[in-house]
């Protein structure tokens, strides 16, 4: 089976929806709402369609005014950024990759379930969330129950979906191959009802280690650029269990 194709739909207070259309390579998922008319509010579903190939990302939106006086600030248009110290040879080319992969924000009493990146990725030692890719055919959330029990060897019951990041970037792969990479990570709340320690079945993938995390010493890490300010509000405001 193929990847899963990414789509976008609006969903207004009134309950009209417009789309689903699919969400284009390295497009930010703010702007692409902007330019079809939409201000850009909560992720509120994540449909999977196997028979279709494709995941539609639903949105509460508003409508962007067309008067030139719009209520908020257009988004910025972003440029992929580039791995610090990136050699491309002559006449290499970049493979585009649009990757679709869901993550777990897991609270216990113990804390916060974190994974400290290994060094096949770009941020080696540093921490974020239990997560990874979506494998064709695979929903989302089956994706994130799979990837925790991988890499951390819990068993977690998802919650609510949280949000969506996404990021741009080119760089190389951890096995050399140049890449137009567009990522796009859906977050799920979980909790964890038996917690244990944690153990990382996946061995020599891109997570070297896992660990609970007490809620006051998240900060005192080195968090992954990309989970900073989604680690950062969680340990300042916990989820009730």
């Amino acid at each position: 089976m193929t990847a899963w194709a990414l789509w976008l739909e609006a969903r207004l207070a009134d309950g009209r929806a417009a789309g689903p259309w699919p969400l284009q390579h390295g497009a930010d998922l703010g702007m692409a709402l902007w330019d079809s008319g939409f201000v850009m509010g909560e992720l509120i579903d994540v449909r999977s369609a196997p028979d279709e190939g494709r995941v539609v990302l639903s949105f509460d939106v508003d409508i962007r005014s067309d008067d030139g006086q719009p209520a908020v600030e257009a988004p910025s248009r972003r440029a992929p950024t580039h791995d610090p110290g990136l050699v491309v040879g002559a006449g290499e080319q970049a493979v585009r990759v649009q990757r679709l992969a869901a993550y777990a924000l897991v609270h216990c009493e113990r804390g916060l379930l974190l994974t400290q990146h290994s060094e096949r990725t770009n941020s080696p030692g540093r921490w974020g969330l239990p997560g990874g890719g979506v494998d064709p055919g695979e929903s989302p959330p089956d994706a994130v129950v799979r990837e925790v029990a991988e890499e951390t060897g819990q068993r977690v019951r998802l919650t609510d979906v949280l949000g969506v990041v996404d990021g741009h970037w080119i760089g190389r792969a951890p096995d050399g191959r140049l890449e137009d990479f567009h990522a796009v990570g859906l977050v799920w709340a979980a909790v964890c009802e038996r917690p244990t320690d944690p153990v990382v079945h996946d061995v020599g993938g891109t997570t070297a280690a896992a660990a609970w995390v007490p809620i006051e010493q998240v900060a005192s890490l080195p968090l992954s650029d990309a989970w900073r300010d989604v680690l950062l509000a969680a340990s300042a405001a916990p989820t009730d269990q």
